[in-house]
């Protein structure tokens, strides 16, 4: 793509059909740099993009958009819209069989199925195990992510569903690659809770006990960005790995010279 990316960051962009779209620049690293913006986008799905959404988002320079979610994602909010000239990779970061019954069930489930795995901190538990797992299982995956930014990737824009679990572990990654502080990531991942930006939950029941402030109270543990998360993907590295360098040469099989070149594609260079 021979696009220019804008030099400057862009006004907040409230898409229709596209929750928690932003630009991932002007974040601090250690040595007193910045991200880029223009760069690394991060957002929810593509599936529902309105016409206005696709020419804003075709008008980004994308090279590549990495979909995170799996195939009972795809059959519950649909595949992404195509963009022109841009290429789409899926890279699943969860196994559509694991936890199906459970995520059934907060599709369905009623007051008291939702109790008994959500209450007494059930769901928040769960979130923190799935963020220790997706660092600890997932090296491949996010190894073939920060090599493509390397490569030949950027701009980019990375999304799952909501655009704040897998989606937002990936954009992590990214950024400690880049040596962005780890209190700027957390500022960054806690944008999801905004709420234009949160995925719409979707239950069958819709009726005001199906969508009572006890069940959305159950649920907002699944749907909502909490520091308590990131941070234990971040002690998952130090537990594992030691540091940060260690998970991403050992972990990632990133190699100094790739990590300088995510700099280069990734931190402003002026």
């Amino acid at each position: 793509m021979t696009q220019q990316v804008p030099q400057v960051p862009p006004t907040e962009t409230a898409l229709t059909g596209v929750r928690n779209f932003r630009d991932v620049g002007g974040l601090p690293t250690t040595d007193g740099r910045r991200t880029a913006f223009g760069r690394l986008y991060r957002s929810g799905h593509l599936a529902h993009a309105t016409a206005e959404d696709a020419a804003f988002l075709g008008g980004l320079g994308l090279h590549t958009v990495f979909d995170f979610r799996h195939s009972a994602d795809h059959k519950l909010d649909g595949f992404d819209i195509e963009l022109a000239g841009v290429r789409n990779v899926s890279i699943p970061l969860s196994d559509p069989a694991d936890g199906a019954e459970f995520w059934r069930l907060v599709g369905d489930g009623n007051i008291e199925q939702l109790r008994s795995v959500l209450a007494d901190g059930k769901g928040v538990d769960r979130m923190i195990r799935m963020y220790r797992a997706t660092i600890e299982d997932r090296t491949a995956e996010h190894s073939r992510v920060l090599h493509a930014l390397a490569e030949d990737s950027v701009p980019a824009l990375m999304h799952c569903a909501a655009g704040k679990d897998r989606a937002g572990l990936s954009i992590a990654v990214a950024l400690l690659a880049v040596d962005v502080r780890p209190e700027a990531i957390e500022e960054d991942y806690l944008k999801s809770n905004d709420l234009h930006r949160r995925y719409k939950v979707k239950r069958t029941d819709t009726s005001r006990d199906g969508m009572s402030p006890e069940v959305m109270e159950l649920l907002d543990p699944l749907f909502g960005a909490r520091p308590a998360y990131l941070a234990a993907a971040f002690t998952a590295i130090e537990e594992n790995w030691g540091t940060t360098d260690r998970y991403l040469s050992e972990g990632l099989k990133v190699s100094a010279e790739t990590r300088e070149r995510l700099r280069e594609r990734l931190l402003d260079q002026g």
